[in-house]
This record gives structure tokens, C-alpha cells and sequence, in this order.
């Protein structure tokens, strides 16, 4: 055996020591037949040299038995689990296959190793863990729940030990994946220890020097936090006794996690959390007097201190749409500290934390539709009131399909409804793919457009550009989207016609240096003998007219109208007066300015107005609703809502050389009121090339001006020139990009 090579001195080590530990945790119930049976499965595996260290340079076999004590310890798994994890690494090693495993341990685990099995070939295909759309998938191929309470402890295992890994690109990946969607798993089926960790450890890597920060200013002030807590509830306890009341207190300082978005939410700091203290009051009260006790409690400790009116919450009188019962006050206790007090009775406390999915939702996990939730109650419920586990042994998926998730050759994550087919896919991915789908290929078999989908299908569209859609298509596609987008392709289609012969006209125009002019083109047509500018333009695109003789009439009638040529200056400052500056999309250009994804040119997208992207940005695409794609900048204000709640719609997005295009930039200057600042200020854009202001807006106040400057500029050297530039104007005190 190769144990010398394959576990290093301190690994040894750590694996007695948590083998004691197992055994004391449970490992007992384990038979030796069984663990002697395990060993040589490891024992094969290492011998094979197929295992193999992760990204981190982990040992499975350590990672395996630390995940094992997770579960027995935090979960209560016994037997089958527990044997299922410490063969799991050897078996995706493939030492041996599954068909061994069920011959000498049993159908139940070798059904949660071929869970644990789909779920590695799941994650492989997605990269868009943080939706929504993979957590539900991720649940419906676990056929035996086990494998996600496995999938969860195994990543707070590696959570644990990531802190000094050079590889930072991978810790930044898997701490991604803790917090949007393993914390949220655990959070659904009540472990909240494991799900506050989980938090933890990913701010920790993701947001360094917020976590220290916080974690820092509470290991300062930790026994004096202690002791003001006791401090706070020693005079209400005194009260309650004195009332007569049966009740239990809880105290505690909230997560490292929780005060981070509460300091970003209260825009403050860490002394400046509200409700950095949480007092939790539980009453053991009988049905008909709850309301009466608690308000009782309420009117005890806001006699003793003072309530914040604006922090008060009553879902006692009127509860949340969820059943959620509660009182929630915020005062301000001893040395002028607020602290919040939940008041409740236990049956209360019973609804928010254990029953019909109230608590989850209440803490803003968005409840998923159907069977999925009461069914995760029933799980939560078995690990909270310690019901047999072997009843957990006997839990299996149940759910009623109406959805399906496929996948696209690269792991993106489509979710539709149930009867869709291969067109129903094309269209969801992007209209263009619609179009021009042929049909497509699942598990490398060809299918036509007709072919119905199934979870976990992987599809490739197959295009052409010699396919257009077709009216009957409406009968292929189950969508609603498709069935619309089919519909505006086809009188697109038609239109198309016009619009290329437009194109062609232009670019010629342009190629041979002749000012486009919309009255003297109107003249042209009229003169060729249309009534009707479309059919001018049918008659170009079908040929029935030479381009060259419409731009030699076009340039005749531009010689006779030459008086009128020299106003074109005047026009341009009209122009500049009067253009829409709401209008962000590219126009312009004969090159592509955008390749989506990693190599698709051409398709059309708009620039996003929330954060206004231009040339030279990071950037990002995300495909909308209606399947069109949005840009925005790495840096947009809604970018993190988006990758959380929407991450199987974002695609990558690069600039790919500039199409002559101009953007629109809204700068927000602040300086003092001096005279002739604006003067000065519009004087450096007048003098720069290739850029023009839409517009200037300047209010003044106490001697000091803030305003706005929207200019139409290339790139973002171009601006990072300008904003130099206006920075040395006497008085600009600040310019920065809105």
C-alpha cells in the first residue's frame, strides 16, 4: 500500500485523530465487517495511484473522513451515509465500479454514491451554480436527499481549509459557490450552524478586509459585549419573574456574515448596526392568552428602556402572509447601545422555525413552487425534533415535473416548461439561433426541431443561414416567447427587404463620400418615378433599379440643391441642440464593436442604461426576458443581483474593435460657484476632437455648484482624458462617471 506517498506525516496525524473521533461520535453503529470492507476499498484506490489531490492540494481521503464527522455530528447520518462519504473520492476515482459497491455493501449505498456520481457529471455541465435554476435541478437529481446534506458538509470541509492557498482564482469560484448556493441549501433544510459558517467563510474570501474588519472590532469588544448582554437581561428577567410568567431568554451577537449586510444595507459601521445584539424572548404561554403575555412583555421592557418607534415591528396583530408571529422591538439599553428583542411564545417560535417554510422565507429565501418545500420541511422536521434516522433513510425526491433543465454544449443552464422542444431551446437561447435552427444534437444523436426535451439533456443547435422560419413552426413550440418571437421574425422578414436595400444605398453612398440627405434622397425617388419610398426600396433589393444610377440622380440633385450645402454647419448645431440623449445604443461603424460569449459576432445587443458601458469597459452580457442582450459594466450597480438571482443568463462579452461609434457619458461635476466656470467648462469639450455635449445642467447653492455633463465620446481613454482635463479647471473640486 502506498500510504507513505499518498498521506503526508501530518496527515496521518489528523486521520488517527479523526477516527477517534468518528467512533465517538457514532462510528460504532458502523459494523467492523463494514469498516474492514471500507479500508480495503481505500487501500485499493491509493494502491491504483487513480486518487488524486483537488485545486487546493486536499487530501480526499482526509476530506472524506472530516466530512463523515460533519454528518454524524451535525446531522445525526448514521450507517449508510457515513460508509457512502468514506468511499465516495475512491469511487470517483474509478477504482472500482458501482455494481462492487452494491455487491458488498447494499442497494442503499450504492444508491447514494450514483447520487453522488450524477450530481459531479451536474456540476461539470453548469457553470451557473448561483441561480436559482441549478439549486432546484441540483435537488431534483438527488434522488436521496443524503447526497445533498454530503454535497453540503464536503464544502464546508474545504471552505475550512482554503485560507492560504496560492490559487486564489479557485478559492474566489468555490467561495461563489458556498454563498449562493450551498449556505442557501443548508439554510433550507434548518442547519443553520452549517449555514452561518458557510456565510462566514465566504465573506472571509471574498470580502477580506470587510471580514476582518468586523471580525476584528468584535474579538476587541467580545467580553464586554458578553457583559452588557447578561447586564441587558438581568432587570427584564427580574420583571418577567415578578409577572409570573413561564418563558426562556437567548442572547447573542448575529454572524460576521449578517452584520456585513446589515452595515451595507444601514450604510454604516460596525458600532453603528442597529441591531448588532439580538435578544430572542420565548414565552410558554396557552393559546388564548399569547397576544395578551406578549404585548405584557413588550410594555415590561419598554418601561425599563427606551423603544426606537421606527424599528418597531408588529406581526403579532396582523402576521405575515407566511404565518410568521412576532413582536420586534429595537432599544436603546445601558451605555446608549441599541439591541433588538424578539418577543414570542413557543408555538410561534415553533411556525417561524420549523413549520410550512415560514422561516426561510421570512430570512428572504425565495420559496420554489409545488412539492419541493413541504417535502423539505418534512426533512427539516426529522433533524430538529430527533425523530428516527432511519425514517430520513426512507425520504426520496417526489416531486411533479412541470419543468426541464438542459444545457447547452459550454453548461448553460436553460430552464423551461415540460413538452418543450429542440426550437423551443433555440429560441430561448437567442432569436438569430431560432431562425436559423435546422435541428440539433443530444448525446451526439441527431434530432429534428420537433424532438421533445428531457432534464439534464445537453443540446447542441444546429443553424444555417439558409433557413428562415417558417408559419407552421408555431405548431412545433410550446412556448408562448417562441410562438411570438416566430411570429415578429416572419414580418421582420418581410420587412428585411427594405431595410437591406436601405443598407446597401447607404454603405455605397458612403463608400463613394456622398452626404446622405434625407429631402434631397425624397427628391431622387420622385424623380425615379415611386410613389411609395418602400417600393423604391423593394424595387433596389429585388434589382429591378441599379444602385449606381439612384446615387448618379441622387448626386445630380445634390449639384442643383448646392446652395443649400453650406448650411450644413448650421444643421449640425441644430443637431446638437436637439439629439435624444436616452438613445445608448451602438449605431454606426462597419466593424463588429461585440463578440458575446467567446465567439459569436453580429448579434444584436443595447447597452444597458443603469450603468452606461462604453469602449474600453469590462463588461458583460446578459440576455433578457425577451431574449435580447443587454451589456453592462463588470462595475453596474445591479451586477451582483443579477449573478445571484440570475447568473444562468449572464455571457461573457468583449469589445472587438471600434465601429466608429460615440457613447453617451453623464458626468457629475462638484466645485465652487467661481464666475465663468460653466464657460470654462464647455470651452475644454468644444476644443477636443470627435466630441460633442448633448447637454449641461448646473444648480447652485451657498457659493457652491453640482451639475451634470452629458457628452458623446469613443472610448474610455477619451474620458479618462476629459475627466483629466476638467479637474484642472479653476474651482472643479471632483468629476466622476454617473
Amino acid at each position: 500500500m502506498n500510504d507513505d506517498k499518498f498521506f503526508t506525516i501530518e496527515e496521518h496525524d489528523t486521520m488517527l485523530a479523526l477516527h477517534k473521533e468518528l467512533i465517538n461520535a457514532g462510528g460504532s453503529a458502523i459494523p467492523e465487517n463494514d469498516k474492514e470492507k471500507v479500508k480495503e476499498y481505500i487501500r485499493k484506490a491509493i494502491d491504483s495511484e487513480c486518487l488524486k489531490r483537488d485545486v487546493f492540494g486536499l487530501n480526499p481521503i482526509v476530506c472524506d473522513m472530516q466530512t463523515a464527522i460533519i454528518l454524524s455530528n451535525e446531522m445525526g447520518m448514521t450507517q449508510a451515509t457515513i460508509i457512502s462519504v468514506m468511499l465516495s473520492s475512491a469511487m470517483q476515482s474509478g477504482a472500482f465500479s458501482l455494481d462492487e459497491i452494491r455487491k458488498d455493501f447494499g442497494d442503499e449505498v450504492a444508491g447514494i454514491l450514483h447520487g453522488l456520481q450524477s450530481i459531479a457529471g451536474l456540476y461539470e455541465k453548469s457553470n451557473a451554480v448561483e441561480s436559482e435554476n441549478f439549486r432546484q435541478l441540483l435537488l431534483s437529481f438527488a434522488e436521496d436527499m443524503r447526497v445533498i446534506f454530503i454535497m453540503i458538509a464536503n464544502r464546508l470541509v474545504v471552505m475550512r481549509q482554503i485560507r492560504d492557498t496560492d490559487n486564489d482564482e479557485a478559492r474566489q469560484k468555490i467561495s461563489m459557490e458556498a454563498a449562493y448556493l450551498y449556505a442557501p441549501l443548508a439554510h433550507k433544510l434548518g442547519l443553520y450552524k452549517l449555514k452561518s459558517e458557510l456565510e462566514d467563510l465566504s465573506l472571509k474570501y471574498l470580502e477580506h478586509d470587510a471580514y476582518y474588519h468586523i471580525k476584528e472590532k468584535l474579538n476587541a469588544t467580545k467580553d464586554s459585549r458578553d457583559a452588557y448582554i447578561a447586564q441587558f437581561i438581568k432587570p427584564i428577567e427580574e420583571k418577567l419573574n415578578a409577572a409570573g410568567l413561564k418563558y426562556h431568554m437567548k442572547g447573542r451577537t448575529k454572524s460576521i456574515h449578517s452584520i456585513y449586510q446589515k452595515m451595507k444595507k444601514q450604510k454604516v459601521d460596525v458600532d453603528g448596526v442597529y441591531d448588532l445584539f439580538a435578544i430572542r424572548i420565548i414565552l410558554d404561554s396557552k393559546l388564548e392568552k399569547e397576544k395578551s403575555e406578549c404585548w405584557q412583555v413588550f410594555s415590561i421592557i419598554t418601561d425599563m428602556y427606551q423603544s426606537n418607534p421606527k424599528r418597531m415591528r408588529d406581526w403579532l396583530s396582523v402576521p405575515k402572509s407566511n404565518g410568521y408571529e412576532s413582536l420586534h422591538i429595537t432599544v436603546l439599553g445601558p451605555e446608549k447601545k441599541w439591541v433588538e428583542v424578539q418577543i414570542r411564545t413557543e408555538r410561534m417560535d415553533d411556525v417561524a422555525e420549523h413549520g410550512l417554510a415560514a422561516h426561510w422565507r421570512y430570512k428572504g429565501v425565495k420559496q420554489q413552487q409545488g412539492g419541493l418545500e413541504d417535502w423539505l420541511a418534512g426533512i427539516r422536521a426529522a433533524l430538529e425534533t430527533n425523530d428516527d434516522m432511519q425514517l430520513m433513510d426512507q425520504f426520496k425526491m417526489d416531486l411533479v415535473e412541470d419543468e426541464v433543465f438542459v444545457f447547452t454544449p459550454k453548461g448553460d443552464l436553460f430552464k423551461l416548461p415540460k413538452g418543450s422542444t429542440v426550437l423551443d431551446f433555440a429560441y430561448a437561447i437567442h432569436t438569430k439561433v431560432g431562425d436559423h435552427c435546422t435541428g440539433a444534437k443530444i448525446g451526439n444523436k441527431n434530432v429534428t426541431i420537433r424532438q421533445e426535451l428531457h432534464s439534464g439533456d445537453q443540446v447542441e443547435i444546429l443553424t444555417s443561414n439558409n433557413q428562415t422560419p417558417k408559419l407552421d413552426w408555431i405548431n412545433i413550440v410550446h412556448t408562448s416567447k417562441a410562438r411570438t418571437k416566430i411570429r415578429t421574425s416572419i414580418k421582420e422578414m418581410n420587412a428585411g427587404q427594405v431595410d437591406i436595400a436601405k443598407e446597401l444605398l447607404e454603405r455605397k453612398m458612403k463608400n463613394r463620400k456622398v452626404e446622405m440627405s434625407e429631402s434631397t434622397l425624397m427628391h431622387t425617388i420622385k424623380k425615379l418615378g415611386f410613389k411609395v419610398v418602400t417600393d423604391f426600396y423593394k424595387a433596389l433589393g429585388n434589382n429591378e433599379i441599379d444602385v449606381n444610377t439612384v446615387i448618379e440622380e441622387y448626386v445630380a440633385r445634390q449639384k442643383f440643391e448646392r446652395g443649400e450645402a453650406e448650411k450644413s454647419e448650421v444643421r449640425k448645431a441644430e443637431e446638437f441642440v436637439m439629439n435624444d440623449t436616452k438613445d445608448t445604443k451602438v449605431k454606426g461603424g462597419n466593424e463588429d464593436v461585440m463578440v458575446i460569449d467567446k465567439d459569436l459576432k453580429g448579434l444584436d445587443f443595447q447597452l444597458a442604461k443603469c450603468c452606461h458601458p462604453i469602449y474600453g469597459d469590462d463588461v458583460f452580457g446578459f440576455v433578457t426576458a425577451s431574449g435580447g442582450i443587454k451589456i453592462h459594466r463588470m462595475d453596474c450597480p445591479n451586477a451582483p443581483q443579477m449573478r445571484e438571482r440570475f447568473g444562468y443568463r449572464i455571457v461573457k462579452a468583449r469589445w472587438a474593435g471600434k465601429g466608429g461609434s460615440k457613447y453617451a457619458i453623464t458626468l457629475h461635476i462638484v466645485g465652487n460657484d467661481d464666475l465663468g466656470i460653466v464657460n470654462n467648462i464647455t470651452s475644454i469639450i468644444s476644443k477636443e476632437e470627435k466630441m460633442l455635449m448633448r447637454s449641461i445642467s448646473i444648480d447652485s447653492h451657498d457659493g457652491l455648484f453640482s451639475g451634470h455633463l452629458t457628452v458623446m465620446l469613443e472610448d474610455t481613454s477619451r474620458l479618462q482624458q476629459l475627466i483629466k482635463k476638467l479637474k484642472t479647471v479653476r474651482g472643479v473640486k471632483n468629476v466622476t462617471r454617473s
